[in-house]
């Protein structure tokens, strides 16, 4: 069974791969092997003169340029210029460098056509001061009480395009509930191909509390360590994007956990073996495509990746992860919009320590009118329709002297959705909610606004009966 398994995980995440490698488009032909396109139906093509680049006060041109669907010097149809200029302005407006991004004919030298882009620039340094519940979400938080014992606090250091390259360090000094110290940094664009970068990152963390097992499917925790339980992780990554919607990561990391010997009174699989820690390293290799109207909250467009994992080599620490994700959207009439997502991951082989079981519960993988219980196991699968209707866009005006954040915009959309997941565990069945289909549905409001804050209201259902309003906030901060 486990061979079984494991081929059609490995079919999974190849059709993924092979998606990835596919156009976005059936009628234009890819040149220069990338995602740029001529349609040879046409007659008479224009050539792509001087492209003009406004508002890119630290943003490099060339780092601009790397996200056109043309070059200076291309032969292209009017028509499919056209079509271009919207590539264009989803794609600047999907690196997360910039408020408003316009493109734009300029000029006609005869078959010569000029283009230009305007661009307003976000801030992109955040010395903020961090406040944050360390449960899964605000639900979990009022079960523990809004106890302020379990807040995160201290000061992240955020500098997004930080040589105007977009790249990106972070630097984070937590207390509180969790000690921790994180330094990332994210360089995309290492070479002058712009196709090959790298990322680089630290992070210990350290708390006296810990969710030493789940029972009924709830957390449970101990917060009576006399040691507290730390973590330290080290990793490089490679990363590889050969056109404008593909991107390829291989990870290479090192991971060291101690916990306190109480723990295992508790549960004596925390770990797997009987052992207050362990250290393993991981290797991994993701494939995402990307070709949405909107990375943060996308209505329309499709997106996928595809992750094959390898975490420890050691015959008690041995895992291999396949996971998958799939969305696509589509506009069903003015303002009306419907998306579909699928999510899949199975770890072989079936028998893993506690720390590799979270599936449901933990991160953006959970089932909307399900937050208030987690659900553990070592193969999922998981599907969300939502169906919405944009009800509002307007602006509101910040009275700041400044061109590019004189305004703050907003949209506003009614939701209905309805989701199915089913997780298999094959060691913890006296947790309810694991081998059998789960269902819920609701409807809901969504905020968006600018540097991709988004506010969700859910009122949902569930097969058990119950009924709730959950709130979920999403930022990038």
């Amino acid at each position: 069974m486990g061979n079984k398994y494991q081929i059609t995980a490995i079919l999974l995440f190849c059709c993924i791969v092979s998606l990835a490698q596919t156009s976005d488009t059936d009628t234009l032909q890819p040149y220069n092997n990338s995602d740029r396109y001529i349609d040879k139906a046409q007659p008479t093509p224009f050539v792509v003169g001087t492209i003009y680049i406004e508002g890119n006060r630290r943003t490099k041109s060339y780092i601009v340029e790397r996200e056109l669907p043309f070059k200076s010097g291309d032969s292209i149809y009017l028509p499919d210029l056209v079509k271009g200029f919207e590539i264009a302005r989803r794609q600047l407006f999907n690196t997360g460098l910039f408020n408003e991004v316009v493109v734009s004919l300029k000029s006609f030298r005869g078959y010569t056509v000029d283009v230009n882009i305007e661009l307003k620039e976000r801030w992109y340094i955040f010395p903020l001061p961090y406040v944050k519940p360390v449960d899964r979400n605000l639900v979990e938080w009022g079960k523990q009480g809004y106890s302020t014992d379990r807040l995160n606090y201290g000061f992240k250091f955020t500098w997004y395009n930080f040589t105007g390259r977009n790249d990106k360090l972070r630097l984070w000094l937590i207390t509180g509930y969790t000690k921790q110290l994180q330094f990332q940094y994210d360089q995309p664009y290492a070479d002058k191909t712009l196709k090959h970068g790298y990322r680089i990152g630290f992070t210990y963390a350290s708390n006296k509390e810990i969710n030493y097992s789940t029972i009924d499917n709830q957390q449970q925790f101990i917060d009576s360590l006399k040691e507290s339980a730390q973590r330290y992780n080290g990793y490089v990554d490679y990363t590889y994007r050969p056109g404008l919607r593909t991107f390829h990561a291989f990870r290479l990391s090192y991971t060291k956990q101690i916990i306190d010997s109480q723990v295992l009174h508790l549960n004596p699989k925390y770990f797997g073996p009987q052992t207050t820690s362990i250290e393993y390293p991981e290797i991994s290799y993701t494939v995402n495509y990307v070709n949405v109207d909107y990375i943060h909250f996308p209505l329309t467009g499709i997106q996928a990746s595809g992750s094959l994992l390898k975490r420890g080599f050691h015959a008690d620490n041995n895992m291999w992860e396949f996971s998958g994700k799939f969305f696509r959207g589509w506009r069903i009439g003015k303002k009306f919009y419907f998306g579909w997502q699928a999510n899949a991951v199975v770890r072989l082989p079936f028998d893993q320590p506690y720390i590799n079981q979270r599936l449901f519960g933990y991160g953006d993988l959970y089932l909307r009118g399900l937050e208030r219980y987690v659900v553990d196991g070592v193969a999922a699968g998981l599907t969300r329709q939502t169906f919405r209707h944009e009800l509002f866009r307007f602006s509101i005006p910040t009275f700041i002297k400044s061109k590019t954040h004189d305004r703050i915009p907003f949209r506003i959309y009614a939701r209905t959705f309805g989701d199915m997941g089913y997780a298999y565990n094959k060691n913890l069945k006296d947790n309810s909610l694991v081998n059998k289909m789960l269902y819920t549905g609701g409807f809901g409001v969504d905020i968006v606004t600018f540097y991709d804050f988004i506010f969700r209201f859910d009122y949902s259902f569930n097969q058990l009966g119950q009924k709730g309003l959950f709130l979920h906030i999403k930022n990038e901060f």
